[in-house]
């Protein structure tokens, strides 16, 4: 996949747990992991501002895109 999910880089750099990340946003944590492994189809806007504020970080902090060869 060209988009790389570095969710679980910036909850480290923040030390913050996905069950803590999860009750903050208001996702389960079961959907909290398949955002972080990158097999989510979709990414609801709301969800991604809810991340970035939990995180104080921007989207681009968390999502990437890398040229597939």
């Amino acid at each position: 996949m060209a988009i790389i999910i570095n969710l679980d880089v910036v909850m480290a750099q923040r030390k913050i747990s996905s069950n803590e990340l999860a009750d903050t946003i208001g996702i389960t944590p079961a959907n909290l992991s398949i955002l972080k492994t990158g097999k989510a189809k979709a990414i609801r806007f709301s969800t991604l501002e809810a991340i970035c504020e939990a995180l104080d970080c921007q989207p681009g902090d968390i999502l990437s895109y890398e040229k597939e060869l």
